[in-house]
């Protein structure tokens, strides 16, 4: 049984993020790439929900190319064929304030129940829309109306991060999405500092999930650098040197162990803050090599009703 999505942030949630088709992708492709990922759904244990991004690239004045179409479609789509909840991205930088009250409006409307705020990606840039604190406060009523979860967006290797994370958390945020982590030292000072900060300001912590993706080509290393991933490189030489055939078992290896790390050094400092992973498949070429991520992981993070991890 699908365990609500509430739940499962409280204890080792896996969510999938599937690449977005694009505006321009044929419905019959689409068809097939729902197909697609509820068989992998099908064959994946312990899946407790879908993360479906916005993609976008801007220009040099900060104007939006949305590179996926309008994610509430394809994750509707997705929830009725899979039974998993799903999570719908929104980048707000881009959407004034009247037009993203009627898009959290439409969205818990339509049945959309979680979303995650993404702000610009640029500081320098003076965007039409709101920063994200002043979006989750606008957007918070509706995700709540709806019974729904509201989340944003941590960057771990981002200086201060820890106190926008509480900031946010204060906004309305009841959990956080990392930017892709090929590395444990960022993500774990991260969450040492958010934890110490929560407990002085006497809140609750929200759950953060570590974003995690394979790397199976020098392309899939790009993309992800586009994305505005930390990608080191000293991880990307283990990951893609050698055998190319191989490149995607190691990243595999790797982003476990990236994991196993950083649950092992938040315990030892006694993190209160919930964790759990996000697979993202950053390429329509490897779903297969992302399920397998998928499966280790499913196998290394505590079972869905909780308690010690098992081990093959």
């Amino acid at each position: 049984m699908v365990r609500p999505l509430a739940e499962a942030l409280r204890g080792g949630v896996l969510l999938f993020e599937p690449a977005p088709p694009s505006a321009r992708t044929p419905a019959a492709r689409i068809a097939e790439r729902i197909a697609e990922i509820e068989r992998l759904v099908a064959e994946v244990p312990r899946l407790d929900a879908l993360d479906v991004p916005e993609l976008i690239d801007e220009n040099h004045e900060g104007r939006p190319f949305y590179r996926s179409a309008d994610p509430r479609e394809y994750a509707r789509a997705l929830a009725a064929r899979t039974g998993l909840e799903v999570i719908v991205n929104k980048v707000v930088a881009h959407v004034e304030t009247p037009a993203l009250a009627r898009w959290a409006e439409e969205t818990a409307r339509s049945g959309i129940r979680h979303v995650v705020l993404v702000g610009g990606s640029s500081r320098y840039i003076p965007y039409p829309g709101p920063s994200v604190v002043e979006a989750d406060r606008l957007c918070r009523p509706y995700v709540q109306g709806a019974g729904g979860l509201l989340g944003n967006i941590a960057i771990p290797q981002r200086e201060g991060e820890a106190h926008r994370m509480l900031a946010k958390t204060r906004s309305g945020a009841g959990f956080f999405t990392t930017q892709l982590v090929f590395d444990r030292e960022a993500p774990t000072r991260m969450l040492v500092e958010y934890d110490r900060l929560c407990r002085q300001a006497a809140i609750i912590p929200a759950a953060v999930v570590l974003s995690f993706a394979p790397l199976a080509d020098e392309q899939d290393a790009e993309f992800v650098q586009w994305l505005g991933a930390d990608l080191p490189e000293a991880a990307e030489r283990e990951i893609l040197e050698g055998d190319e055939v191989s490149a995607g078992p190691r990243s595999i290896e790797r982003a476990v162990a990236v994991w196993e790390a950083v649950r092992a050094s938040t315990a030892r400092a006694e993190v209160t803050v919930p964790i759990g992973v996000n697979v993202e498949q950053i390429s329509l070429r490897h779903l297969g090599v992302a399920k397998a991520l998928l499966t280790e992981f499913a196998r290394v993070l505590p079972p869905s009703g909780g308690g010690p991890a098992t081990s093959a």
